[in-house]
């Protein structure tokens, strides 16, 4: 088979693509790989091009591991990979062959998370799990540490214990650092230290109740997969399904990620991993930019290093500020971005007088660069944090100018949505306590005591369904209660098939939809929506799986009217802005205290994160680029027209070898025409200094 990449690439893509040759059987092997891929620099590109490499060099693609942080980027990089291979194989035989048919064979492609469910479904016996075990979401899993939370009796104490979702982040901080309760409390959430102690109690009962339903969370299918390569016999088993295995952005992995991929390949051999040091800024999701520094030293020899510096999105002047500002970050691995797009607009550093006047420059330059061919849509306001797009929104609706601001509501977390997973849920394990309580409250009659019972006579007749029927529910419950009990028994069944469950499910909940919520008009549309994305999964068990750990983004529930603008301005946080490019970017709030964070400036590591946060800021511009810096900061507890206020200072990012990269301008400008100077005129002259000595004469 052909070896040849038809397609161009420049000489530090082709060289981290095809890394590697083949051994003394002609099977193609490669040691340790670490692609620094700067920010525009073709990254997802050379990543597919290495997939279909080995494809093209007779590594089976049924034994290559791709991990992405999402299902669309793995999807993404398959259907490159297609094509690549298409072309390779087309220009060899004359003819184009059925490449879908070879690269659908990639059957190990997808998230971190995906993948651990996948493989706990094959290990499930020696890691103490059923085969039939389900996959909790964030919500759910906060809504079960809440249950845990009161029957301890912590939500009762005389001081105020913290809520679910931040005893929810405490315990994943916990298993994906690796790090002890106390330190992570000390560290990362010093305020929540003097419940100690209770907190340990917690997350036992947390665990010992995931444990009785047999559901996982997220955290979970990391740790159990990480406690499978613990064990020697197993992490050899595990890992010989797998010739190499090449893993995307690994700079945004954890502790528990790397020591998993460490124990699949210990020596380093088959494993390719792509990232850029410089857009690690996940580490409050515990995230560590240490993994990808040492990860060359893991090894013996060394991993080799390629970087990627041609940049193929932002102009020059661009990439100059950004070069300059990350070269004095402290560890670092260095590169110099270049890019063949010349330009003679530096970027500008733009200094107003508050955030009102901020508000004002960003939408006059913006409505100026759409009066010169440039769409909305192809421009963006970067912030630090969401609320600092607040005063900007104000001024954008009485502007008109139609926005989307990256957030929201999603698909999993509407109400309709949940209830409906929820009877698929529990029909797929009856232990899950979670879905058969939110499905039991969702007739009338059936309220949370009374469906405590009906769950109670349940588990004591080792869940079965026929107990169900035969449950004395409440009067209002009765004409209700048979539908529910013949779709469980008929969807729960081992011979009954998967397809055209979502359907049963779906018409069983309609005029309970009506009932239940307003809008029911919209929400029969995502259920109808989910109804579709369910005939594209082969079991009910992947699609639960799959929907949970990848979910879609859109939702009905509680939307806002439709947009009928023929375009419309993108506002987004820095975070949610990383992968993503626009014409032009406006960064808002660029002083100290905001960028960075007067949160972060406590910890020189969090300083360093922050400074990368502003590079990747930077790197979304393609042609031009403002960063904003307010002078006043008017205080918040003050009368509305109040002026009490602060100076901010410049960022401590900006200094002056990276302002020499900027041209620095003040808004508004001066003037035209400013009133001449009295003393150019022919006015009377006075001697105020003779009066002033005169009062004291």
């Amino acid at each position: 088979m052909t070896t040849t990449i038809p397609e161009p690439l420049n000489a530090a893509q082709r060289t981290a693509a095809t890394y590697g040759s083949n051994d003394e059987q002609g099977r193609w092997t490669a040691g340790p790989l670490l692609v620094i891929a700067g920010a525009g620099t073709g990254k997802t590109n050379t990543l597919a091009h290495r997939v279909a490499h080995l494809v093209l060099n007779g590594v089976p693609p049924e034994r290559l591991l791709l991990l992405t942080f999402t299902r669309r980027a793995a999807q993404e990089m398959i259907r490159r990979a297609r094509r690549i291979v298409a072309g390779a194989m087309s220009s060899a035989d004359g003819v184009a062959p059925d490449s879908a048919r070879v690269v659908s064979r990639l059957t190990w492609a997808g998230t971190f998370h995906s993948v651990a469910n996948r493989l706990l479904r094959r290990y499930a016996a020696h890691a103490g799990l059923h085969s039939a075990f389900s996959v909790m979401d964030r919500g759910d899993s906060a809504d079960l540490m809440d249950i845990a939370r009161q029957e301890l009796g912590l939500s009762a104490k005389e001081r105020r214990f913290p809520r679910k979702d931040t005893c929810l982040a405490i315990y994943s901080h916990c298993v994906n650092t690796r790090l002890p309760l106390e330190r992570v409390l000390a560290e990362v959430f010093p305020w929540c230290s003097p419940w100690r102690d209770d907190l340990r109690r917690l997350f036992r009962r947390y665990v010992e109740v995931k444990l009785e339903q047999q559901v996982l969370d997220f955290d979970d299918l990391l740790l159990y997969w990480h406690a499978l390569m613990q064990d020697p016999a197993l992490a050899q088993d595990v890992g010989s399904l797998y010739d190499h295995v090449l893993v995307d952005e690994y700079q945004d992995t954890n502790t528990l990620q790397a020591e998993i991929l460490l124990a699949l390949k210990p020596t380093g051999a088959g494993l390719c991993v792509v990232g850029d040091d410089a857009q690690s800024i996940y580490s409050f999701r515990a995230a560590t930019v240490e993994n990808i520094l040492e990860f060359p030293t893991r090894f013996s020899p060394a991993a080799h290093v390629v970087t990627l510096e041609e940049n193929y999105r932002s102009a020059q002047p661009i990439l100059d500020a950004a070069n300059r500002l990350i070269a004095e970050a402290t560890r670092q691995y260095q590169k110099q971005l270049r890019s063949q797009r010349v330009s003679a607009t530096r970027p500008r550093h733009v200094t107003v007088a508050d955030d009102q006047a901020q508000a004002e420059y960003v939408v006059a330059r913006i409505l100026q660069a759409r009066e010169q061919g440039v769409l909305l849509r192809r421009q963006a306001v970067l912030f630090r944090s969401s609320h600092h797009s607040d005063v900007l929104e104000l001024e954008l609706v009485r502007r008109d100018i139609p926005y989307v601001k990256y957030g929201g509501l999603k698909f999993l977390e509407a109400a309709h949505v949940k209830d409906l997973l929820a009877v698929l849920r529990w029909a797929d394990n009856p232990r899950n306590r979670m879905a058969a309580f939110r499905v039991l409250q969702l007739l009338p009659g059936m309220g949370p005591a009374n469906a405590d019972r009906c769950l109670r006579a349940f588990e004591a007749s080792s869940y079965s369904w026929s107990t169900l029927a035969a449950y004395p529910v409440p009067a209002a419950t009765r004409d209700d209660w048979t539908p529910l009990v013949d779709l469980l028994v008929t969807i729960a069944s081992l011979t009954s098939a998967w397809e055209g469950q979502a359907g049963l499910v779906r018409r069983w909940y309609e005029p309970h939809l009506a009932r239940l919520y307003d809008a029911a008009g919209a929400r029969a549309g995502d259920l109808e929506q989910l109804e579709r994305i369910a005939t594209q999964f082969p079991t009910r068990e992947r699609f639960l799986s799959e929907l949970t750990l990848d979910p879609p983004q859109a939702t009905g529930d509680l939307a806002g009217p439709p947009s009928l603008d023929e375009d419309y301005l993108v506002l987004s946080t820095v975070h949610s802005a990383k992968g993503q490019e626009w014409d032009r970017v406006y960064i808002l709030h660029v002083a100290d205290g905001a960028f960075p964070s007067e949160f972060a400036t406590g910890k020189p590591e969090m300083v360093e994160e922050e400074r990368r946060l502003l590079y990747v800021a930077m790197t979304r511009a393609k042609h031009e680029l403002d960063v904003v810096a307010p002078l006043k900061y008017y205080l918040t507890q003050q009368p509305r027209l109040g002026d009490g206020h602060v100076y901010g200072t410049r960022s401590r990012f900006l200094t002056p070898r990276v302002m020499d990269c900027f041209e620095a301008i003040a808004w508004p400008p001066a003037a035209e025409g400013a009133a001449e100077s009295s003393a150019s005129r022919e006015l009377p002259r006075i001697d105020v200094a003779a009066k002033l000595r005169d009062l004291w004469a």
